[in-house]
């Protein structure tokens, strides 16, 4: 069990259908929580202007051809932590998104509890 993400409410932002129930159950087994999962930068936006209680959020970068740094931009300017999950590391981002926190895809359950270890403004849970 991981503590950085116990009772930690998780966005989830994959438009995999697999890949997302894959991390929730991760997620779930660390004894956190996911918010989503999500599919699309449209309903991130929304659900942040609606119910922006999340403490963190786990966005792939590539959702069905669009990019996800509009929502990543809206997160981190709300003081929410990013972490990214991409199979290309910092070739799959532009310079201004390269060096900030990846779990890379293939996820395993190490990769997923250790993310929030490459956060350092997760906040006290």
């Amino acid at each position: 069990m991981s503590a950085e993400l116990v009772g930690r409410r998780i966005l989830l932002l994959e438009d995999k259908s697999r890949v997302a129930m894959l991390i929730e159950s991760i997620v779930e087994d660390l004894d956190g929580a996911t918010v989503g999962p999500l599919a699309s930068v449209e309903e991130a936006l929304a659900l942040l202007a609606t119910s922006p209680a999340v403490e963190a959020a786990l966005l792939a970068v590539n959702l069905a051809g669009r990019q996800v740094f509009p929502a990543a931009e809206a997160l981190t300017a709300s003081g929410v932590p990013v972490v990214f999950s991409t199979g290309y590391g910092e070739r799959g981002r532009p310079r201004t998104w390269r060096g900030r926190p990846n779990a890379r895809k293939p996820f395993t359950e190490a990769s997923l509890r250790d993310a929030p270890r490459q956060v350092p403004a997760l906040p006290e849970g």
